[in-house]
C-alpha cells in the first residue's frame, strides 16, 4: 500500500470495534485519539495498551490515545463514531453543539434511531449539516481486525470524499470497496443485525442449519425489498455491506446479535441477557425502528415483525416459528 499522508482521527467509541478501527488507523501511520464512554478504560488503554474491557489479550500500540472527555476530539482531521447507533446524536451534539463540523466523518455505528427511523448518516447530517458523511459497513469482526486478519469492507460516500478516504483506511490487510449507495450500506448493516438474532434464535431452538440458511436468504430478500423502496440499490445489498455482513453476523456466536438469540432460543429472559453484558447489542435497539419504517414504508417483513415481537415479549418464539412455517407459498422473488 502507498503510505497515505497522516491525518488526525478521533474516535468516537471505544468498544470492539472502534478499538480495532484505531489499531489499523495506527498500521498507517496516523495519529489517532478514542473517546472512551467507561471512564476507568481510558487509564488501561492509556498506561496498558490494551482494551481489557471489549477486546482482552490483544495488544495495542502505544500511539491510541484514550480520552474520557468527548471534547478533546474536537479539530480532528476526520471524526470516526464507532458507538452505538441510538447514542450517536447526543455524543455529536456534545462533541461540536454549535454544528459546525467541515471535516469528513466516517460513520461507523449500525443501527435505525428510534423514534424518528433515521439511519445514521440522516442522524448526523441533522445535527452537523456542514459535514461530508462517509459509512464504513461490512463483514469485519472487531478481534479479527486488530489482529491484522484480512477484512474487506464497503466505503460508502460521495466519489470525491470516498476517494479521499479510502487510502487513508486501506491497508494490507484491511480492503474498503468504494460505492455512492449510502442508504443502501446503512440499510445493510443495521437490518443484518436484527435477522443474526433470528438466526441465533433457529441455533438455540437446534433447528438446523437449513433454518439458518433460509432466514439467511428470506431476511436479505427483506433487506432489499425495504431498500429499495427507501432508494438503495439492491446491488449493494447484495455486497459486502449487504449480504456480507449478514452472513458473517449470522454464522458465528462472536456476533453479538447471533449469540443474544441462541440465548434466547435456549430459554433464556431478555432482560437477564442484557445485564450480563458490557456491550450493546445493536438489533435490539433496531428491531422495533426497522419495523416501524418497514410499516411506514408499506414493506412485507415477517422476520423483523417475528423477532420484534419475540423481543417486545408479544410474541412466544415457538408461536412465531410456527407463524413464519405457516404463510401462504409464494414466488421466491415476491
Amino acid at each position: 500500500m502507498n503510505n497515505p499522508t497522516p491525518r488526525h482521527f478521533g474516535i468516537i467509541g471505544a468498544g470492539a470495534f472502534g478499538t480495532a478501527l484505531a489499531a489499523n488507523l495506527r498500521r498507517n501511520g496516523h495519529r489517532v485519539t478514542v473517546w472512551a464512554h467507561h471512564t476507568p478504560l481510558v487509564d488501561i488503554i492509556n498506561t496498558r495498551h490494551e482494551n481489557t474491557r471489549h477486546l482482552p489479550g490483544i495488544a495495542l500500540d502505544a500511539g491510541i490515545q484514550a480520552t474520557g472527555i468527548i471534547g478533546d476530539l474536537y479539530g480532528a482531521d476526520c471524526y470516526l463514531f464507532a458507538c452505538p447507533a441510538q447514542h450517536m446524536r447526543e455524543l455529536a451534539r456534545q462533541l461540536a453543539p454549535a454544528g459546525d463540523v467541515t471535516a469528513p466523518v466516517i460513520i461507523a455505528s449500525k443501527g435505525i434511531e428510534r423514534g424518528t427511523g433515521l439511519l445514521p448518516h440522516q442522524t448526523l447530517q441533522e445535527v452537523w449539516p456542514q459535514s461530508a458523511i462517509a459509512i464504513l459497513s461490512g463483514p469485519s469482526f472487531a478481534a479479527e481486525m486488530a489482529r491484522g486478519l484480512p477484512t474487506a469492507i464497503t466505503l460508502a460516500a460521495n466519489q470525491a470524499v470516498a476517494q479521499d478516504l479510502a487510502p487513508a483506511l486501506a491497508t494490507r490487510t484491511f480492503r474498503p470497496y468504494v460505492t455512492d449507495d449510502v442508504t443502501g450500506a446503512a440499510l445493510g448493516g443495521a437490518l443484518k443485525n436484527v435477522i443474526a438474532i433470528a438466526c441465533g434464535i433457529v441455533a438455540g431452538r437446534k433447528l438446523g442449519d437449513n433454518a439458518r440458511a433460509a432466514l439467511i436468504t428470506r431476511g436479505l430478500s427483506e433487506m432489499i425489498r425495504l431498500g429499495q423502496k427507501i432508494g438503495a440499490r439492491a446491488d449493494t445489498l447484495m455486497g459486502l455491506s449487504g449480504m456480507g455482513d449478514l452472513v458473517l453476523t449470522c454464522s458465528s456466536p462472536q456476533s453479538r446479535n447471533m449469540s443474544l438469540g441462541i440465548a434466547l432460543g435456549e430459554g433464556q429472559e431478555l432482560a437477564d441477557i442484557l445485564a450480563a453484558r458490557n456491550s450493546v447489542t445493536e438489533g435490539v435497539h433496531t428491531a422495533e425502528a426497522a419495523q416501524t419504517l418497514a410499516r411506514k414504508s408499506g414493506v412485507d417483513m415477517p422476520v423483523v415483525e417475528a423477532v420484534c415481537g419475540i423481543l417486545q415479549g408479544t410474541l412466544a418464539i415457538d408461536e412465531a416459528i410456527n407463524g413464519l412455517l405457516a404463510r401462504p407459498l409464494k414466488s421466491e422473488q415476491a
